[in-house]
């Protein structure tokens, strides 16, 4: 199989393709042909030995896929050869074929497209989890999302509409706000040319009652000092690269609750509203209710150029890698 390989730590650009020896699963395992795989940020922190999980070279890069099993290895029950399923891996997914232990897959509806599916695991689930399981978001509550065009933050523009919130988007250009105001945000505002904390209140009427923020940087704390008192400010990433400080004396004027999210310590800590949640999302998916927003799809031969947009920051939505189609 052919397979995207980072052979050095450094940019995007260094990645190679290589032909590798078939997978084989193992005991509880599946070997996936990969229709397509998401590329996300943390991809391009692992290929720079960035990211808070040391992965040793060589690797194949490559988080979040959709495709067809392949190959099912023992002691695995209710999947088979053909079955259509979407998955996340620390790495592996930007090459023909990966394995994954067999309960890491999720099987995906006959109606919706592969590609969709490996669109929306990752960015959908993050997002709904942080609006629907920490937030609580409601009908008319002010929904902030900042970097609201990248792909958890679109997801979260589209999933707060869904949930009844008023949204107002922020990101860096006009075109990406164009595309959010698609997806259902009321309002936007170009955190580069206009005065983020201002406007927040301006167009609110009073202040955000929720911020998803997965970018960080200076305006997570213009966010912050928009919202109401005893507000919700959500912190899912730095896509920044900036991770800010914020002033405490700020959080006491406010009386914001600020929590952290992440997927292991809201499904170590929530399991049971998790699961819930989640079989609300995939219900979502397969009735054709969401739409994940894929913006650029790069074959496999030019999957660096993939993570160069979400490096430089100018993806809107998903960004796909996609391999040649499963011989099933």
């Amino acid at each position: 199989m052919r397979a995207l390989r980072c052979n050095e730590y450094g940019s995007p650009d260094a990645l190679v393709l290589e032909d590798l020896p078939d997978p084989v699963p193992g005991a509880g395992e599946v070997v996936v042909d990969v229709v397509a795989a998401a590329a996300n940020f943390p991809d391009v922190l692992l290929i720079a030995d960035q990211y808070q999980i040391h992965v040793p070279v060589p690797f194949t890069p490559g988080s979040e896929f959709a495709g067809e099993v392949r190959l099912v290895g023992p002691g695995v029950d209710g999947l088979k050869v053909g079955d259509r399923v979407t998955g996340a891996s620390m790495i592996g997914a930007f090459a023909e074929q990966i394995v994954v232990p067999a309960g890491s897959v999720h099987a995906v509806d006959d109606a919706v497209d592969l590609r969709l599916a490996a669109a929306f695991g990752v960015a959908h689930r993050t997002a709904y989890l942080a609006l629907r399981t920490v937030a609580d978001v409601g009908p008319g509550d002010w929904v902030v999302v900042l970097g609201a065009a990248g792909g958890v933050g679109l997801a979260a523009v589209e999933l707060a509409h869904l949930l009844g919130a008023r949204v107002l988007a922020a990101a860096s250009t006009d075109e990406k706000l164009a595309v959010c105001l698609e997806k259902g945000a009321e309002v936007g505002v170009n955190y580069l040319t206009e005065n983020l904390k201002e406007r927040i209140k301006e167009l609110t009427g009073g202040g955000a009652d929720v911020v998803i923020d997965p970018v960080g940087g200076p305006w997570a704390e213009q966010a912050l000092r928009s919202m109401t008192w005893g507000g919700q400010f959500i912190t899912v990433g730095f896509a920044s690269g900036e991770i800010p400080r914020i002033p405490l004396n700020l959080v006491l004027l406010k009386g914001p609750v600020i929590t952290g999210f992440t997927m292991q310590g809201i499904t170590a800590n929530r399991a049971e509203d998790v699961a819930r949640h989640e079989a609300e999302l995939w219900d979502l998916l397969a009735g054709g209710k969401v739409v994940p927003h894929i913006g650029a799809t790069f074959p496999l031969e030019e999957g660096a150029r993939a993570l160069t947009e979400l490096a430089e920051r100018r993806a809107t939505g998903k960004v796909l890698v996609v391999p040649a189609a499963p011989a099933h």
